[in-house]
């Protein structure tokens, strides 16, 4: 499992990279065309906004995977031992379903809606069902990842009790 956690991240590292290079040269050119060719270009306010939620709620699942979610991290830093180990797991559960809940089904929800609607986006004249679509896939890496932690959690916690047992 440990493998397969590795290469998901390795590819959300390099989607993430991908975004934050492509954002630079939206904004870039945004700036170019405004204050350079004194012509403003229509669509890159709206690209680097769509850009963001995609950074944003993907960089946050690369951040749940790595252990960087600052509050998370606070609450099961009071623990030791099985408390610990309860409370790794208890935290890693409830962001499994939050993600199942509010991001992969709401998420899901959302889609529908706005593909029903056909809803589209002002400047690019994209369905904005495609901009919204982060919602689920983010949902799902959390998930994912709240699944290998807690997998990882037990088996760490039970490789150290034969240790110490």
């Amino acid at each position: 499992m440990r493998k397969f956690t590795e290469g998901v991240t390795k590819i959300l590292s390099f989607v993430l990279i991908v975004l934050m290079a492509l954002i630079v040269i939206d904004v870039t050119w945004q700036v170019f065309t405004r204050f350079v060719l004194r012509t403003p270009s229509g669509f890159t306010e709206e690209l680097a906004g769509f850009l963001l939620i995609w950074i944003g709620l993907l960089g946050a699942s690369y951040t749940y995977c790595k252990k960087a979610h600052l509050g998370i991290d606070t609450v099961v830093a009071k623990f030791s031992g099985r408390r610990k180990v309860a409370a790794e797991v208890g935290v890693a559960a409830m962001v499994f379903f939050f993600a199942l809940f509010i991001m992969v089904i709401g998420g899901a929800r959302l889609l529908t809606i706005t593909f029903t609607l056909r809803q589209i986006s002002p400047a690019m004249k994209i369905p904005m069902g495609y901009i919204y679509s982060v919602l689920p896939i983010s949902g799902l890496l959390f998930m994912y990842y709240s699944v290998a932690a807690m997998f990882e959690t037990v088996t760490q916690a039970q490789s150290s009790e034969m240790v110490d047992g």
